[in-house]
């Protein structure tokens, strides 16, 4: 079953609860539920009055899961609130559900969330649809099969109405189900940021504390609501009330601050959840991988805390109505329209730093810690609500639930601005051993796939996320990739054009029109064509009428502009106004200023960045551009083709890996490709010279002999293939050539008609277990590995997915311009997607060389790797921890 046991979920009003699947352990309880029931809701459930077998009905209920059968429960406190289960009927992939819920939980979502976890328990039993009859007036359970976003079908004749609902989802289902995760995320969430009430546990009564600093931050934030610390002798604390115990509170806190050392730490965390605090953020380092942290993710579980940390800096928010600092920042950062969510405190600490030294600032501030609770992906959500928020900015070294981030992530980045800094680059692990895919496959890959699919603006140091964040906070996205540049100065000119280069940004064609008006403009030495170079000479007014030229021509998206001051004038002067109200993309550079990046400002108010170096410039203004590009795509651009008999497809995976988990024999995967529609050039197997001799004799031309031998991977490195041979005595002379070679490790060998190989490239895949499967693209043959010249996205792809692969190669524009068949090439890719989609087994394939032509393309070599894997509902709402 596929309902991990007592994983935590959030109810619509921010409660948390836990959803397990139910066994016979469960029957009391389930009984107690259903005799707790109010008399219209047992006639609800039971279209009358409560049946006298009540009892046995319990015991089916929870009875242990299994393919025919399972239940769910919801628990709030220990106490089961609602269940929900199904029951198979006869041999078909049809069930029949029913549900009830405690009356008094009954607005909190939970009939919906039963739901959700039951449908994925049916799924992985192959149970496709729903079914159920409800009372023609029980208007809440009608509205709850409507909103759950699975296609439905009621029959509204008579007074009991027969539903059906399909598993298999539609475009609503992921919208459906993110509008709750949003609604529920911001209710729980709001119990950190928006707190009526603090408690500080572990505050010294003099400075020097982490504790003393949290304290004396929180005082001076404005905070509105109540405050009281925690503190065995002391009355008062910074003008606060000191109560000696958690339980001695004049009042139970909603957000309880603990700064203690570990295994006080936990004692602070459990006697929070026992006086009912619904929210921790533990400051406390050294819990991770102790019995203290052990105890602390068990208090989470057991009283249904939101926990922020441990070993964090705190959380800030600068909401003018609940003004909130909980860190030990050293100094208040300003109010302003960026959200930080960072596993770092270190790196917040910077962030804070030098946004308010660029005069920009923060609506919340997350350090997330070691993330024993709430991440990445819950602040994500938080923020999708909160319009205060226009930029967003992540630090992340370890992702939970990349699926979902990536999810949200581009759900956010459609409204605002994300960015991220790259981490984890260092340590990137090769398994050159196992495939090509698995070669081109590493962690780093990967996430820069997760983050390009997701639209996130993605940089390198948190130098470069300053300078992004102060590009996108005081300039325009560029409408596209075409730059000019504009300086005073030929040589930072020149070295700007050659960074825009380098950063993919394209020099743009300046119009004839242009180039005559900045020739009548300007020196005769000065250079008119992009870039543009103004001369030294030039005062400052004509260097602005030059940079009007520029951004009026229709050629030009961007324009990065260099100035330095000569005897002559500073040009950098008329920028400001220049630029003021241009809706075209403008970077100011200024070699040599003192600040990496600054404002440029224009009657008080800032009008574009400033940058230190035109490397600088030109990456942020690179960034930018993907962005736009990002934004300007399809959502969808999906590929319709011919459909793939899933069912088939399913049977052979499970049929081979219930056999044993490894690399299937070429005959095998030849099948799977077959099954999937993928085109592979006429292939044939033998296990002996005999059999090779017989199938040599039905063919009329050339062909090839590849071994198929324990342990070899790349055949023809490998001296595995055997090309040119002719005729069955060719056959049988490379069979025994191929034996003695590689002895009792040849299984067999594959015989293939010689082809015309075109263009070899390369397509794979390879599935991670945490962020699925990851589709490669790539110059194939021998030496794919050594020229390494591949892009990969995450599946499933969409068709604008599958042309960002395409052109993600550095060899692209030669290889299109080539005369292959785009078109076919991309329909493999979407192909292959849409099978590591439906085979969750498919743990690796290795596509090479596929041979593209002018016309279609074929695959001549394959290796596939299956692995048992149990499928996750992608959609499935849960908490970490």
């Amino acid at each position: 079953m596929s309902v991990d046991p007592s994983v935590r979920v959030l109810l619509a009003d921010g409660q948390v609860g836990l959803v397990r699947p139910l066994g016979p352990a469960d029957t009391d309880a389930v009984l107690r539920l259903h005799t707790g029931l109010g008399e219209r809701d047992r006639y609800f459930r039971f279209f009358g009055p409560m049946p006298s077998t009540v009892d046995q009905l319990s015991a089916k209920v929870a009875r242990a899961p299994g393919d025919r059968h399972a239940g769910v429960g919801c628990f709030l406190d220990g106490m089961l609130a609602g269940v929900a289960h199904f029951e198979r009927i006869g041999t078909t992939s049809e069930a029949e559900i029913a549900l009830a819920v405690d009356g008094e939980q009954r607005s909190h979502g939970i009939a919906t969330l039963l739901l959700e976890h039951l449908a994925a328990a049916a799924r992985a039993h192959g149970i496709d649809r729903f079914v159920a009859e409800v009372l023609a007036e029980n208007a809440k359970v009608i509205r709850v099969f409507s909103d759950l976003g699975l296609p439905y079908e009621i029959d509204h004749a008579g007074p009991e109405w027969p539903v059906t609902i399909w598993l298999d989802g539609d475009d609503h289902y992921p919208d459906a189900f993110a509008a709750r995760d949003r609604i529920a995320e911001a209710a729980s969430l709001a119990h950190l940021l928006r707190p009526a009430s603090v408690v500080v546990i572990g505050v010294g009564r003099r400075p020097g504390s982490a504790g003393h600093a949290v304290l004396a931050n929180l005082v001076d934030s404005g905070f509105p609501g109540a405050v009281e610390v925690v503190h065995p002798v002391a009355g008062e604390i910074l003008g606060v009330r000191c109560a000696p115990s958690v339980r001695a509170l004049s009042r139970t806190p909603e957000l309880a601050v603990i700064c203690l050392p570990a295994e006080a730490a936990a004692d602070a965390m459990e006697e929070c959840g026992a006086r009912g605090v619904a929210a921790a953020v533990v400051i406390s380092s050294g819990l991770t991988g102790t019995p203290a942290g052990a105890r602390i993710r068990e208090a989470v579980r057991r009283y249904g805390m939101r926990l922020v940390g441990p070993n964090c800096l705190g959380v800030l928010s600068t909401d003018p109505s609940c003004p909130l600092d909980a860190t030990f920042l050293a100094r208040r950062p300003r109010a302003g329209n960026i959200g930080i969510a960072t596993q770092s405190g270190g790196v917040g600490i910077a962030l804070a730093e030098a946004l308010s030294g660029l005069g920009l600032g923060i609506s919340a501030l997350v350090s997330t810690g070691d993330k024993y609770d709430v991440s990445g992906n819950d602040l994500l959500l938080w923020w999708a609500s909160d319009r205060r928020t226009e930029i967003v900015v992540l630090y992340l070294e370890s992702f939970g639930n990349p699926r979902k981030f990536g999810r949200l992530a581009a759900l956010l980045a459609r409204t605002r601005p994300v960015l991220a800094v790259r981490t984890g680059g260092g340590g990137t692990a090769r398994h050159a051993a196992a495939s090509h895919t698995a070669a081109a496959a590493t962690p780093v890959v990967t996430r820069d796939a997760l983050y390009a699919q997701a639209g996130i603006i993605a940089v390198d140091t948190v130098a470069e996320l300053v300078d992004v964040i102060a590009g996108v906070s005081w300039q325009p996205l560029p409408h596209g990739r075409r730059v000019a540049v504009l300086s005073n100065a030929g040589g930072a000119g020149v070295l700007a054009a050659d960074a825009c280069e380098r950063e993919g940004l394209r020099m743009a064609d300046l119009s004839p029109d242009s180039v005559e008006r900045l020739r009548e403009l300007l020196p005769a030495e000065a250079a008119v064509h992009n870039p543009v170079d103004t001369t030294a000479s030039v005062r400052p007014e004509k260097f602005g009428q030059a940079l009007d030229i520029v951004l009026s021509d229709a050629g030009v998206d961007a324009v990065v502009v260099a100035t330095v001051p000569t005897a002559v004038g500073d040009p950098g002067t008329v920028l400001a106004g220049v630029v003021t109200g241009v809706a075209k993309t403008v970077l100011a550079v200024r070699p040599g200023q003192r600040e990496r990046v600054a404002p440029l400002h224009a009657d008080g108010s800032v009008v574009t960045a400033c940058y230190d170096d035109p490397a600088t410039a030109a990456l942020v203004l690179a960034r930018q551009a993907e962005y736009a590009a990002w934004l300007a795509r399809p959502q969808n651009g999906t590929t319709v083709l011919p459909e793939i008999d899933a069912a088939e497809v399913l049977k052979f995976a499970a049929a081979r890996v219930s056999e044993r988990e490894g690399w299937l024999s070429p005959a095998a995967a030849t099948d799977l490709l077959r099954l999937a529609g993928i085109p592979f050039v006429p292939t044939s197997y033998a296990l002996d010279e005999t059999a090779a001799m017989r199938v040599a004799e039905g063919l009329p031309g050339p062909f090839a002999v590849k071994a198929d031998a324990e342990g070899l991977l790349h055949k023809s490195a490998g001296g595995g293939v055997l090309l040119g041979v002719q005729g069955a005595s060719g056959a049988r002379d490379a069979y025994r050539l191929l034996l003695a070679r590689f002895g009792p490790a040849l299984r067999g060998v594959t015989i293939q008609p010689m082809a015309d190989r075109g263009r070899e490239l390369f397509v794979g895949l390879r599935s991670d277990p945490v962020f699925g499967p990851l589709v490669v693209f790539g110059l194939g043959g021998v030496d794919t590995d050594l020229v390494a010249d591949r892009a990969a996205r995450l599946a499933p792809l969409t068709g604008a997915d599958a042309d960002l692969v395409l052109d993600g190669l550095r060899s692209a524009e030669a290889l299109w311009a080539s005369g292959i068949d785009r078109a076919a090439v991309r329909e493999l890719l979407v192909r292959v997607s849409r099978l590591a989609t439906l085979v969750p087994e498919l743990a690796e394939l290795d596509l090479n060389p596929v041979a593209a032509r002018a016309s279609g393309c074929v695959v001549l070599d394959v290796r596939v790797r299956l692995a048992r894997r149990t499928p996750e509902d992608p959609y499935l709402r849960k908490l970490s921890g």
